[in-house]
């Protein structure tokens, strides 16, 4: 090992430190490799497989990859924010060069060779270059992982990399691909009994009456019914019974304590209204400026849904006082000790294993599908409980993402541009998964719930609401004021991006605005103001990529934009450029990319991961809001909340810049999303000559634009 001063561990190392919890040579030939992350179609397995593989010197097919188990992997809490690579992958990286190490360690002081001279060809130990008889498995029992990691391996150079930087095939798409049982919803387990929950039709509302003879004869078969308190349930063996009997239910159930919603709050301007939690950070209040230095623009975006492909499900079983649960919830740590709050559990009897779900990118139902089967399974003990989610279930009653206003300020100096910046956010929680104290509808009904968490949230990095509130340009005096409103609709929870998608929205259509009164070219406009050299890299490659012209004549029905930002201001920077056509719709018809996300593990994976973000933040920008009538959420099925279709999907390029430099890895998972909201939105005011500063850009804002013009 290096003898230069022990860095500190990261995070995730630091937390989890044994090496066993990440490396162990259980089988000959073999190398179990664990995980707290878990894959949720963003490539993440293949990744990590990559990363043990480089530094254990080994080939990727001996790797017996562990991912998100609660009895088996590192607690590295949630898949979320970009954050696997950048930070899971960091530890996993160091895990491993350690554990190399030590066996060159020991193999160098056993059989008295010189260290320097001793590597390791896929697993075999050799001593210039010439087999030892020596491998990982024959020196296993000998070599103690029992330790905590000390931080003082040295990782390989990017320039020695044989396994990183290259595209290995996706190691979960030949299932998903040929209809094999890859997801959580192909599990069957014998005795397993299938359950749908009849849900509060409002948070707080009580059952009046049941009429439990009507519920049975609709499902025409043998059914139970589980309640407890408020939850109510429909369970049997026959999923066609129970599945008609769960579609009549909620006509046979009575509820008090409704109040019925008011729509205007479907729009986000309903927030400037309410009373806030008021936070502030950054530099003091600015002076006083002349009314002729001041600009000021405010921008909103509705509710938004996760809208995954299929709805959520969640299997337990309680037996012998211990509580199995398979989850495709993003943080089964977390899980766990929500599931134990919530039914009076010590955690130790609770275990919760990752199976792939959908896909979210966000706290979506799955979490509360895999509560709702425990409880059921608590109350019927031995008897695995399998809970499938219906698709108007998914849409109505899923934690969706806040509404949010995001008023921006700028006083110019006399070349035009910002001396002084301001980002105001209004904004209901972001950050609300179980792992903060509850959220879970199962727990919300029980007679017993555990207390709500309070309300809160942080302003500085990498914040919720206010992410990327903080322009990454060099104003020389910049703040953040966020009001934090923390009785909203509808649950809210985390969707990719956070406050990103708006707060990029609002920044860069403002930068916009701003270059157009000083009669500049918005991309110089920008460089001018932009000093990271990174992010100055971005926005000039994306230029190229698209042909970017300056002067190009705005009101001609097809227009061009750009949005730039540093997702987190410590993530992964991305650039991104749109061209649209407008008539009485938007078209998007190409979105070019440069991103930079550092040492990027497997580069398909992350061009993957941009390239979809692209057509998510596409769809968010053009089409998606929830929609709310007096009852709650109406937007509950594909044509009440409609989103991109196949035949919609622009043409993409992206590139990536250096992606085999010697640098650390950037997340690359949400980075693209804001940046093309952006782009989107400045493409669509270049074309029709107007802006429009609500999202999503529908067809009805975009002839009031029109008609504005």
């Amino acid at each position: 090992m290096s003898d230069a001063a022990t860095p500190p561990l990261p995070g995730m190392l630091r937390e989890n430190p044994r090496l066993d919890q990440w490396v162990r040579f259980a089988a000959p030939g073999q190398v179990t490799v664990s995980t707290g992350r878990v894959e949720i179609g963003q490539g993440v397995l293949t990744a990590m497989r990559q990363i043990a593989a480089e530094e254990l010197d080994i080939a990727p097919e001996r790797i017996l990859l562990q991912s998100g188990d609660t009895e088996l992997t590192p607690n590295e809490g949630y898949t979320a924010g970009s954050q696997s690579i950048q930070f899971g992958g960091v530890a996993l990286r160091l895990a491993c060069a350690e554990v190399r190490a030590l066996f060159l360690d020991y193999a160098a002081e056993r059989f008295g060779h010189a260290r320097a001279e001793l590597s390791i060809q896929d697993g075999a130990i050799t001593h210039r270059g010439q087999p030892t008889g020596q491998d990982y498995w024959s020196l296993a029992a000998e070599v103690d992982l029992a330790r905590p990691a000390t931080g003082r391996a040295s990782i390989k150079p990017a320039s020695e990399h044989r396994v990183v930087g290259h595209d290995l095939p996706r190691v979960d798409l030949a299932e998903k691909v040929f209809g094999g049982p890859a997801f959580l919803h192909d599990i069957r387990v014998d005795g397993m009994l299938h359950a749908r929950v009849v849900r509060q039709p409002r948070r707080g509302a009580t059952i009046a009456s049941v009429d439990e003879a009507a519920i049975r004869r609709a499902a025409k078969g043998p059914v139970e019914i589980v309640r407890a308190g408020n939850f109510l349930a429909i369970v049997g063996g026959d999923e066609t019974a129970v599945e008609a009997a769960a579609a009549v239910a909620p006509g046979h159930v009575a509820w008090d304590g409704i109040e019925p919603l008011n729509p205007f709050q479907e729009e986000a301007r309903w927030l400037l209204q309410q009373p806030a939690i008021d936070q502030s950070l950054g530099a003091p209040p600015a002076d006083p400026a002349p009314a002729s230095a001041r600009r000021e623009a405010t921008y909103t975006r509705m509710h938004i849904a996760h809208a995954s492909v299929a709805p959520s499900c969640g299997l337990a079983v309680y037996r012998d006082g211990k509580l199995q649960v398979w989850t495709h919830s993003q943080g089964v740590f977390p899980l766990r000790a929500a599931l134990a709050r919530t039914l009076k559990l010590d955690p130790a009897r609770i275990s919760v294993s990752h199976a792939q779900g959908p896909g979210c990118y966000g706290h979506n139902g799955a979490d509360d599908a895999a509560a709702d089967a425990a409880v059921i399974a608590m109350r019927m003990p031995g008897k695995p409980i399998r809970v499938r989610w219906r698709r108007e279930e998914e849409f109505g009653f899923e934690p969706v993402s806040p509404a949010m206003v995001t008023t921006v300020r700028a006083i110019l100096d006399e070349a035009r541009r910002p001396a002084d910046w301001t980002t105001e956010i209004w904004s209901g929680k972001h950050s609300n998964r179980p792992g903060g104290g509850g959220n879970l509808l199962a727990a919300e009904a029980l007679p017993d719930p555990p207390p709500a968490p309070p309300t809160i949230e942080a302003v500085g990095p990498p914040g919720a609401g206010t992410r990327n509130g903080e322009p990454l340009y060099a104003f020389p005096a910049k703040r953040i004021l966020h009001h934090l409103i923390g009785e909203t609709p509808v649950r809210t929870s985390s969707l990719r991006g956070l406050g990103a998608t708006l707060n990029v929205f609002a920044i860069e259509s403002f930068m916009d605005e701003l270059a157009e009164e000083a009669g500049q070219d918005p991309v110089a406009y920008r460089l001018g103001v932009l000093s990271d050299p990174r992010g100055r890299a971005v926005v000039e490659r994306v230029a190229r990529m698209s042909g970017w012209q300056p002067g190009m004549p705005s009101g001609t029905g097809k227009g061009r934009g750009i949005g730039f930002a540093q997702y987190k201001n410590m993530a992964a920077y991305a650039a991104v450029v749109a061209e649209v056509e407008v008539e009485e719709s938007v078209r998007v018809q190409r979105v070019w990319c440069a991103a930079d996300g550092g040492l990027v593990i497997n580069p398909d994976g992350a061009i993957n991961q941009l390239e979809g973000g692209i057509v998510q933040a596409t769809s968010w920008a053009l089409k998606e809001g929830v929609r709310l009538d007096t009852a709650g959420i109406s937007s509950r099925d594909w044509e009440g909340y409609p989103v991109l279709r196949f035949s919609e999907v622009p043409e993409i390029s992206v590139e990536l810049i250096d992606p085999k430099a010697d640098r650390p890895p950037l997340g690359v998972g949400e980075a693209s999303g804001g940046p093309t909201v952006a782009a989107i939105g400045n493409a669509v005011a270049h074309a029709l000559g107007a802006r429009i500063r609500d999202l999503p850009l529908t067809r009805e804002r975009v002839m009031a634009a029109l008609l504005k013009a």
